[in-house]
């Protein structure tokens, strides 16, 4: 089961939605903690792979959920390291933090695909799902009453396919 979608590398932006961190807390992050190093591209633009999202998000459950210092959260990923349980902490970390970025997509997408609901007028009966226009309304209506062939197209003689354009 691949946790984050398959792709080699990830920009700041991606990385920042993925996780829910702003960029300069992930730059600030990228300072003090070893751990995550992303490479840089051509642009000089930061790009990430996929193992140092799931370290980004092991130190966000550290210093968020488990309320560890910097300080703290340094000491215990050296711990994790000597004790080879680094890569299962990361893994354990990325399932719910890719759901919750899924689930907030999947809001948004359906906030926008509502219509809103207006309550009805104090008194008034609901409105019908039809639309009804009163007789005679719209773009192409007039006070004096069209005749069959008033419209510009319109020739008293019957055109034929060989024929050229209808003379007005």
């Amino acid at each position: 089961m691949e946790p984050i979608a398959k792709k080699t590398y990830y920009s700041m932006s991606e990385v920042s939605e993925l996780t829910g961190l702003k960029a300069h807390v992930l730059r600030y992050w990228e300072t003090q903690f070893d751990v995550i190093s992303p490479s840089k591209n051509r642009g000089g633009a930061r790009v990430y792979q996929a193992e140092e999202i799931e370290r980004i998000l092991l130190v966000k459950e550290l210093l968020y959920e488990r309320r560890f210092t910097i300080e703290g959260a340094k000491q215990k990923l050296r711990e994790m390291r000597q004790e080879g349980t680094v890569a299962d902490a990361q893994k354990q970390n990325v399932g719910p933090a890719v759901l919750t970025a899924i689930k907030d997509g999947l809001e948004a997408v359906r906030d926008i695909l509502t219509l809103p609901e207006s309550p009805p007028a104090e008194g008034a009966a609901p409105a019908s799902p039809s639309v009804s226009r009163p007789v005679g309304a719209g773009p192409m209506s007039s006070s004096a009453p069209r005749s069959a062939g008033a419209g510009p197209m319109s020739s008293s003689a019957p055109r034929s396919a060989d024929a050229g354009p209808a003379q007005v």
